[in-house]
């Protein structure tokens, strides 16, 4: 599996080239197209290729796309819902904790855990259900804006808004908390945070979707373009 990239970062295209027999596994509505030698399937089972797809992944679709590399090589081309950046991350028996909605595609062999018990109870009330991305292989990673990588030496922490954090690997410490008490959370727009504590790695989008919505929607419904 070769990945490339193009028309980075605010509109990014990834194009995915497979070798005969090879798989991608990729979210329904992020694909922009394929060879006519590469084959796809829709499915939720659980088993098989997708034993990843415990299928409610949190943010994520209960569905996915299987795209496989029948009649020789092939070439697919995703691209995220919402403008902004895609990385790529390769795992090596590791895990890769995600945030809702920012999982796009990986390899067939890596397995995507929604039941995460301990982490999702401390972020339950954040109503995030995070993705645990394990195994081997490669995982791509969507954002609305850039993207930037927080590399945090041992004893070093960094506090990220919730809204703009996209992932974090297996060996970074955290906890969320809120930012003063309800009526400065209301007023300042900022809520709940989390706070990374190394050593390892978290990465975050630059742009905060919700905060774009809230600005956007008062506009639509006035019809002010001003």
């Amino acid at each position: 599996m070769d990945a490339t990239f193009s028309h980075r970062p605010s509109y990014t295209h990834l194009t995915v080239q497979l070798e005969t027999g090879e798989s991608l596994v990729a979210e329904p509505g992020a694909m922009v197209g394929h060879s006519s030698t590469v084959s796809v399937e829709t499915t939720s089972s659980r088993d098989g290729i997708l034993r990843s797809a415990k299928s409610l992944l949190g943010g994520e679709s209960m569905v996915a796309n299987v795209f496989t590399a029948e009649d020789g090589p092939g070439q697919v081309t995703l691209a995220p819902p919402t403008p902004g950046d895609v990385m790529s991350h390769d795992l090596e028996d590791e895990t890769l904790y995600t945030t809702d909605g920012a999982f796009l595609a990986s390899s067939p062999d890596i397995d995507i855990d929604s039941e995460i018990a301990g982490i999702k109870s401390i972020l339950s009330g954040a109503g995030l259900t995070p993705l645990a991305l394990k195994g081997t292989g490669t995982v791509f990673i969507d954002a609305y804006g850039g993207l930037e990588r927080l590399d945090l030496e041992a004893g070093e922490s960094y506090t990220l808004d919730n809204e703009h954090v996209i992932a974090w690997d297996d060996s970074i410490e955290f906890q969320t908390r809120r930012v003063g008490g309800l009526k400065s959370s209301l007023l300042s727009g900022e809520g709940l945070v989390f706070e990374f504590t190394g050593p390892g790695t978290a990465w975050y989008q630059t742009r905060d979707l919700d905060a774009f919505v809230t600005v956007l929607g008062p506009r639509l419904a006035n019809g002010d373009s001003s």
